[in-house]
């Protein structure tokens, strides 16, 4: 239930949803006899818009979750696991192609095959199903197999967690399908902006890690920059308030050991 009822909070308050909806709402309304709230809600929208193509809020959402976790300095000599989470193959499209499609996030796997490579005896995880609520029946781990190919990597020294359909569900199934001990030394990666929650994640479900992030959009500059430019302003503002939400959500449902998750330490 809670899979369902988050996609469909993500969808009502996503930027582009929320003003598509008041510049609909002001339409019909202004050929109403409410056509003075029909001209203030186009108003608004208009204004948000406006906001959205020349601040950068987004940016600036982004950056402060990128800035929680640094880049790793040393490693351990010894590391026991690897686990990285999915989000790098569209599965969807790959089955319908025939090619290996990669919708972004590609660091996750550059860099979980430099480490494979640097630990030889690590155990390797990837975990990612399918976090569309209408195509449950594809699973992404199961299309790995190429992009895996082309790193280097033995597919068959990695264990593919596929049910898993949201960063808590990584955290909790991949916990029960590979047992870790409380000694033992495992390496979380996944992207920056979205470390904070997996890691408070994996935290929660019982997980000792060092998390890895990759995958950063900005050098962490929070300095001011006008701009101007609509789509990039909404795409970015989209991808913040999903984070911070989630990071929210989570932590008001007990999913995440934080509202806002630091590295240990």
């Amino acid at each position: 239930m809670f899979f369902y009822l988050s996609k469909a909070l993500l969808f009502l308050v996503d930027p582009g949803n929320v003003l598509l909806i008041l510049l609909c709402a002001g339409a019909w309304l202004s050929w109403t006899r409410w056509r003075r709230l029909g001209r203030r809600l186009i108003t608004v929208g208009a204004l948000l818009g406006l906001a959205m193509a020349s601040l950068p809020f987004g940016t600036w959402m982004i950056v402060s979750i990128e800035n929680r976790f640094p880049v790793v300095g040393e490693l351990p000599e010894r590391v026991d696991g690897i686990v990285v989470l999915g989000g790098v193959v569209d599965q969807v499209v790959t089955q319908a192609r025939g090619q290996t499609s990669i919708n972004g996030a590609i660091e996750r796997l550059t860099e979980f095959a430099v480490l494979a490579r640097r630990y030889p005896e690590a155990k390797l995880v990837f975990t990612g199903g399918s976090g569309d609520p209408s195509r449950q029946d594809v699973k992404e781990a199961d299309y790995l197999h190429q992009i895996l190919d082309v790193l280097g990597l033995d597919v068959d020294r990695i264990v593919l967690e596929k049910q898993s359909r949201n960063t808590h569900e990584n955290a909790v199934l991949t916990h029960k399908l590979v047992a870790p001990k409380p000694d033992e030394t495992w390496v979380l990666i996944t992207s920056a902006f979205h470390m904070p929650r997996a890691f408070g994640s994996f935290r929660k479900a019982g997980w000792r890690m060092i998390p890895y992030p990759v995958d950063f959009n900005y050098t962490g500059d929070m300095t001011f920059e006008l701009s101007f430019n609509f789509r990039s302003g909404i795409s970015t503002l989209s991808v913040a308030i999903r984070e911070w939400l989630g990071l929210a959500v989570y932590w008001a449902t007990g999913k995440t050991d934080a509202l806002f998750p630091a590295p240990d330490g």
